[in-house]
């Protein structure tokens, strides 16, 4: 953090005091999204996969059936 508050990058330098509580969660915490983002780059791809000739309910059943 120290590298980036010290670099010639205003939007960046910014940025990143503007979100310095989520930066810092980030960098402290064993949590992670990438299960969940996983699962909706599945279903938006399998909705781009439908897309002009599926309704919600063919949508629902390939989501819930595919892997």
């Amino acid at each position: 953090m120290e590298r980036v508050l010290a670099d010639d990058m205003p939007a960046l330098v910014n940025g990143m005091k503007r979100e310095l509580d989520a930066v810092t969660a980030v960098l402290s915490t064993r949590w992670s999204s990438g299960q969940v983002e996983g699962q909706v780059t599945r279903t938006k791809l399998i909705k781009r996969m439908g897309y002009g000739r599926a309704n919600i309910d063919l949508l629902r059943r390939r989501i819930l059936s595919s892997p």
